[in-house]
């Protein structure tokens, strides 16, 4: 990874098992405040450790992160939390349902009912600010990426992507199929923390109709008056 980063890889497979260790490591590293290290990205089954080698020299930086994770076992999380989220499935909000039940051979009410149908884990937020990437999409419901992604997925779109579901935090380009929308803010840089979701945590959805979503969205706009 070049002279100021080095990669940890913990596992070969996107499992909570593998992502276990990598938000121990990470957390590890939070609290043990290396000098030295400039940044740590938590993914899937790795940790990227960005590091100034004026400060702390690689061979060092090594023998720490190793004695970091001889203690991996000690480290204990509190209970994941479970955020349920309404989305707004199908129509304008959500344009590639239709498709996607034709490509799974499904009506678009079981790919809304497959969608709701479990809680999902969040094996990290990235790509853009308060971006969840979570897992495992029910087997009936794996499906590719768009082939052409969107220049613009509005904020708060609910998407599907290979075994992988998300939420667009803001308006961004995008190559997910989107279901539908949520009106629930992701990503506030005014709160702290500013992320409404967090790494380890479980999203399940639930549908809602246009009605409640206005209505939410009308609610969030008077408690910001």
């Amino acid at each position: 990874m070049g002279d100021c980063a080095l990669l940890l890889e913990f596992g070969d497979e996107i499992s909570p098992e593998v992502n276990e260790k990598v938000r121990k490591m990470a957390l590890a590293l939070q609290a043990d405040a290396v000098d030295g290290i400039v940044e740590v990205v938590p993914t899937y089954r790795s940790v990227l450790v960005l590091y100034n080698p004026l400060v702390i020299a690689t061979e060092n930086l090594k023998r720490k992160l190793k004695q970091l994770e001889a203690g991996l076992r000690e480290i204990s999380f509190p209970d994941s939390k479970l955020t349920k989220i309404p989305v707004l499935y199908g129509g304008a909000f959500g344009p590639d349902l239709g498709k996607v039940a034709d490509y799974l051979e499904l009506t678009p009410e079981e790919v809304i009912r497959l969608h709701c149908s479990k809680p999902y884990f969040i094996y990290m937020i990235g790509f853009m600010p308060g971006f969840p990437y979570m897992g495992e999409l029910p087997d009936a419901l794996i499906t590719p990426r768009l082939k052409t992604p969107r220049l613009s997925v509005p904020a708060g779109s609910v998407a599907i992507a290979q075994k992988q579901t998300g939420i667009y935090p803001v308006e961004s380009p995008g190559g997910w199929q989107i279901l539908g929308r949520t009106p629930v803010k992701l990503f506030d840089p005014e709160k702290n923390p500013p992320a409404l979701l967090r790494m380890g945590d479980l999203v399940q959805f639930y549908p809602i109709g246009e009605q409640e979503f206005h209505e939410w969205n009308l609610q969030s706009a008077q408690s910001m008056a």
